[in-house]
């Protein structure tokens, strides 16, 4: 059946921003950020107890439901003093500042979505996001890198309360294009969240940059790779 749709993730696959190893120290230099909103930057012990606590907060919900990133910094900070909305607002800006400043969006990324938007097939992005942040801060992203104007939806895990590989996500992005999972491709580099979560949702994955060798799994080494997918299906 000819590909109508193709489902992209973001972190990794569009974008680079960093391995799951390099994120405890990438989560320092978040609460830093935070320590300088409250004022608390030097206190050497008060930085020591949050960054435990923040790797005890550095893990996701079993059932994939989000932890929102609002709730997460409340356990942090609350016990120094309840957070007013504002400045609520300020911490979760100012956590994921360095996460941003680490943006590599892949060269073909934007050479890609525009060959398939000539091609008239629909795109869009499916991701999770680091620590449950907001949808507004990460569509403020798409549109920082040129992304959004070659997209036809634009789905985060937590417009829908449900992380991937939860087919929630999926299931409104395709609602959003009108389309049937077998007229859609879903291209992700994690073979747990994208793999996994597109197969839940009845979509076919596209495993980029893996060397992984399994039975009807696509996988391509670039993103250019998927053009040439397209045109022979």
């Amino acid at each position: 059946m000819r590909i109508k749709a193709v489902l992209f993730d973001l972190g990794n696959t569009l974008v680079g921003y960093y391995t799951s190893a390099e994120f405890p120290s990438i989560l320092r230099r978040c609460l830093r950020r935070c320590l300088e909103v409250q004022g608390w930057l030097g206190d050497a012990g008060r930085e020591e107890a949050l960054f435990a606590l923040a790797l005890r907060l550095n893990q996701e919900r079993a059932d994939f439901a989000v932890r929102p990133l609002g709730d997460r910094l409340r356990e942090l900070f609350d016990s120094y003093g309840t957070l007013d909305e504002p400045t609520l607002a300020s911490l979760g800006e100012r956590f994921m500042q360095p996460i941003f400043d680490l943006a590599r969006p892949d060269p073909q990324a934007l050479i890609v979505l525009e060959s398939l938007r000539r091609r008239d097939i629909k795109t869009a992005i499916v991701s999770n996001t680091p620590w449950g942040s907001p949808a507004s801060a990460w569509r403020k992203e798409l549109a920082r890198h040129g992304f959004l104007k070659y997209l036809d939806a634009v789905v985060f895990c937590v417009d829908v309360g449900w992380r991937k590989p939860h087919r929630a996500p999926f299931d409104q992005a395709m609602a959003l294009l009108s389309i049937m999972p077998s007229e859609a491709v879903f291209v992700g580099d994690d073979p747990r969240w994208d793999v996994v979560g597109a197969q839940n949702a009845g979509l076919r994955p596209v495993l980029l940059r893996s060397q992984a060798r399994a039975p009807r799994l696509k996988t391509i080494q670039n993103l250019q790779d998927l053009i040439r997918l397209v045109d022979d299906a």
